[in-house]
């Protein structure tokens, strides 16, 4: 994406990247763009383009301190997963969907950039959206049914049922490994409805019964969520999060808590016991 540069060249710096780049890929954390900003700036001369994979910077800028010159091109195409799935998929030939905005046309050429970065990148398909809403979402989702909620409605129902008597791989399996490896699958085809209608007739008078009284106690929750998210509040805890000394060393000892947590241990043995791995 930069004049001259060719596969498998090496950009030893940020500020070479930004001298030589037209379209300038800004793929960095958002703790770091924060922190290399002023960087980046000084580069940002008249017809470049500033691509963000993320819209955390520019939606809270009046905390990030992101605020691009208004001669330049700043557009975004945020992939829906994680950078490790985006290059998986890449791979495979199948491309991840993403979303993707224009904050600042400049040139008058930033949907076509736009269009070729989501393209040069694999993306399944490109859906519009705004800096705005792509933040909003991404932080509500990464928070709720993404990663947060998940973690606490699996757990939650692990340590009830251990709680009366089965066993780690009873529980893990009945919690865990039949979601991810039976029927996520089959919803990911074609919908929930499908899902329901090639389970038991058990299990989906259950499920039609109880998704009432789930939705009703987590809404309230993500609601919650949500309005943490939109006044800036969550964007905050990540920015004093990440300046905080050590940080990196806490961090790594919540995740080890969560690694080494009896769920997750039956978990490892669980995937060690699947067929393709035998």
């Amino acid at each position: 994406m930069s004049d001259g540069w060719k596969p498998g060249e090496t950009l030893f710096s940020i500020e070479e990247a930004c001298e030589k780049g037209t379209i300038i890929m800004c793929l960095l954390s958002d703790a770091a763009v924060i922190e290399v900003w002023p960087t980046i700036k000084k580069h940002l001369t008249a017809g470049k383009a500033l691509y963000f994979s993320h819209g955390f910077a520019i939606t809270w800028n009046d905390r990030t301190g992101v605020v691009p010159p208004k001669d330049i091109d700043v557009i975004m195409v945020a992939p829906k997963g994680s950078g490790t799935s985006l290059r998986t998929m890449f791979l495979q030939g199948r491309g991840l969907n993403s979303s993707y905005a224009i904050y600042q046309d400049a040139s008058g050429k930033a949907f076509d950039r736009t269009l070729a970065v989501g393209i040069g990148i694999g993306s399944g398909y490109l859906f519009e959206t705004t800096f705005q809403r792509e933040a909003t979402s991404d932080l509500t989702g990464e928070r709720g049914s993404l990663m947060g909620a998940i973690q606490g409605l699996l757990s939650a129902q692990y340590e009830v049922l251990r709680e009366n008597g089965h066993t780690p791989s009873e529980a893990f399996n009945e919690t865990v490994e039949e979601l991810t490896q039976s029927l996520m699958p089959l919803f990911a085809e074609k919908g929930m409805d499908w899902m329901y209608a090639n389970c038991s007739t058990t299990a989906q008078r259950g499920a039609l019964d109880w998704k009432g009284p789930f939705h009703d106690a987590i809404k309230p929750v993500v609601q919650r969520l949500y309005e943490s998210v939109k006044c800036g509040n969550e964007a905050q805890i990540s920015m004093d999060s990440n300046n905080q000394p050590g940080y990196r060393e806490k961090l790594n000892a919540e995740l080890k808590e969560l690694h080494d947590s009896e769920m997750w241990r039956t978990g490892e043995v669980v995937r060690k016991l699947r067929p393709e791995n035998n």
